[in-house]
């Protein structure tokens, strides 16, 4: 019992030592901070005391030991947030509750909390006051890109660490963040941006100034990395249907993360694929500004990765490649769950794994008819596939029609794994091309309509990146996709509206995808979006409905009947860049449908004056007839 005392004691003082350790705390809170940890420190000679004494210590002692073990435990959490944490996050946190504990806080911690709070507080496109924003940059001292960048990752630290439900108070501190930064970098375009970004003249629009003070285009936030708030070189999507710089995104997951930072909705799979679309406009809108377009960092790693597994780990997954072939199905399945495991664990696993020839092996499983079998073969490869030095492995063994097979006829977490499996796949551009023509899309398109929420999202992920391919776009409709995808745009909740409009978009550029959106009546749904919906999803609206009025007055005429030129204008003016340029082509087709009725009318008026004159003339006149006359 003594030595279990001895042992609390020896704690308390090297929790202590570990809160003396801990320095360089963020401007913001420095001096609260400091004062914390200095009146901890003076506890240390209580408990050197406490431990060399020869009197035993009483049970109440020992219990409110115990009590300020675990507050010590607490705070040195709370000074290593003031060291590492988010200075936003900490001023509104850290402030409110030094305010409740000391009844008051300096006029200084007051001036810049209300400082926060009355940027905090504006909407997103409201003009923050100048002289508030050199204040909070000037005491947070988030004067640079690498002071930026940290409380940007430290922010999202926060979000992901949080138990409750971040969404809103995220989104504020990161439209904060973003309107400090755009402060920053108008107000001091000299400083450590990247190269391509430094001396360049604009103003807040992207335009040149004429006054001869260069200052930096802002980047729209669309282009920018919602992690690092940078110019995003290498944009992917994750399966939220976020996008994000790709080194930002790996470094987040490879951290351990599983949640989506921007949404922390759970990432149903760690896979992502190129944003094509969002590079393509990011290097239109550096063309514009005069910009260099942001070159995709070259890879410095070998053509094939290899692992850095030791020998005696290598015999262990033999050891379970040996047990996939054996005739024993519950060998079979603990060595496909262990493999499932090993894969999703971290990088060098699956590269040994692949390595050992485990591949072709968990392929021939993916038809057995032990059903957990096969979703922990079918899980594997998922996992597997994120290497991308796999991916052409899995294709080449034939993985394909048995991943479709279970897609298919598996459980439905199989079916949902075989569907992230397929989109992980079709990351690579080639890969399309087999999956489709390998049957893969009927049954993601069955998955669409019946399967869990869960199933719905990896099934629209996997059918947008196979679509992408305009070969794949037709089978997609004629498998039936567009009155699925149209029952998910009307059902309440709405919880797949953001990938119905986008798969909805992708198809309308095809002929087949055309006539069946016009078929199943999609014009009212349509407008309602534009009028109501998100940034995103009014733009994804718009591009379908281009597709939908090209050569089609039928659909312009019931657009026009719906009230669509208010929404449009309005989208013209305060959308996406996308939405805009679509709103400002059905703006322009309406017009012109506009005019062409009119001229049609007024043609029709003219040809029934001239009808109508003709007629007239050519009627006989009536003949007088003359009384009779009395003989």
């Amino acid at each position: 019992m003594e030595e279990e005392k001895g042992a609390l004691v020896q704690s308390l003082i090297d929790d202590v030592n570990k809160i003396a350790s801990i320095g360089d705390y963020r401007c913001s809170m420095k001096k609260e901070y400091c004062n914390l940890a200095r009146r901890l420190k003076l506890l240390t000679p209580m408990f050197e005391e406490i431990r060399e004494s020869k009197e035993q210590i009483p049970e109440e002692t020992v219990k409110a030991l115990v009590s300020l073990r675990e507050a010590l435990v607490s705070a040195k959490e709370l000074l290593r947030f003031g060291s590492e944490g988010s200075k936003i996050y900490m001023v509104e946190l850290v402030l409110a509750q030094f305010r409740r504990a000391k009844g008051r806080v300096d006029a200084p911690d007051v001036e810049l909390y209300e400082d926060l709070l009355s940027v905090y507080n504006k909407s997103n496109d409201a003009a923050a006051d100048p002289d508030v924003l050199r204040r909070l940059v000037e005491k947070l001292q988030l004067v640079g890109i690498a002071e930026l960048t940290q409380e940007s990752l430290a922010l999202h630290e926060m979000v992901s660490a949080s138990s409750g439900d971040p969404g809103e108070t995220f989104e504020k501190m990161s439209n904060l963040l973003k309107k400090i930064k755009d402060f920053v970098q108008t107000e001091n375009p000299n400083m450590d941006v990247p190269v391509r970004e430094k001396n360049l003249p604009s103003s807040s629009s992207g335009q040149a100034t004429t006054d001869g003070n260069p200052k930096t285009p802002v980047i729209p936030d669309d282009f920018r990395c919602p992690i690092s708030l940078e110019l995003m070189k290498d944009p992917v999507i994750v399966s939220t249907g976020q996008t994000y710089e790709r080194s930002c995104i790996e470094k987040w997951l490879e951290q351990g993360h599983g949640t989506c930072p921007k949404t922390q909705q759970t990432l149903s799979s760690p896979a992502v694929t190129p944003n094509y679309v969002l590079r393509s406009l990011i290097a239109q809108w550096c063309e514009a500004n005069g910009i260099e377009p942001p070159k995709r960092p070259s890879s410095s790693r070998p053509s094939k990765t290899t692992s850095a597994f030791s020998p005696a780990e290598r015999t262990k997954i033999q050891i379970l490649l040996c047990k996939l072939t054996s005739s024993n199905p519950e060998d079979q399945r603990m060595a496909a769950a262990e493999i499932r495991l090993l894969a999703k664990r971290k990088a060098d696993n699956r590269v040994a794994i692949a390595e050992t020839g485990a591949i072709p092996l968990l392929v021939n499983l993916l038809s057995t008819p032990d059903s957990r079998t096969q979703e922990h073969a079918v899980t594997a490869l998922l996992n597997l596939s994120i290497c991308e030095d796999n991916k052409g492995s899995i294709i080449s063994s034939g993985a394909v029609p048995g991943i479709v097979q279970v897609l298919k006829k598996g459980s439905m977490e199989a079916r949902e794994n075989a569907a992230a499996t397929l989109f992980s796949l079709s990351v690579v551009d080639e890969n399309k091309v087999t999956i489709g023509a390998l049957g893969a899309i009927p049954p993601l398109v069955t998955l669409l309509s019946e399967g869990t929420q869960r199933g719905k999202k990896d099934a629209a992920t996997a059918l947008f990146n196979l679509c992408i391919y305009q070969g794949n776009k037709g089978k997609a409709v004629r498998a039936g996709v567009v009155p699925t995808l149209m029952r998910l745009l009307t059902e309440p909740g709405g919880a797949m509206v953001d990938e119905a409009l986008a798969i909805l978009a992708i198809l309308a550029s095809h002929p087949e995808g055309k006539s069946a959106i016009g078929a199943a009546e999609a014009v009212p749904v349509l407008v309602d979006v534009i009028g109501n919906g998100s940034p995103r999803n009014r733009e994804n609206a718009a591009a379908v409905l281009v597709h939908l009025c090209a050569g089609d007055q039928q659909h312009l005429a019931q657009a026009q009947e719906l009230g669509v030129m208010g929404p449009l204008v309005d989208l013209a003016q305060n959308g996406t860049d996308r939405g805009k340029r679509k709103a400002a082509q059905l703006l322009e087709r309406m017009s012109r449908f506009v005019e062409q009725q009119k001229l049609a009318q007024a043609q029709a008026e003219a040809q029934a004056q001239l009808s109508q004159s003709q007629t007239q003339t050519q009627q006989p006149r009536p003949h007088t007839i003359a009384n009779p006359v009395d003989i």
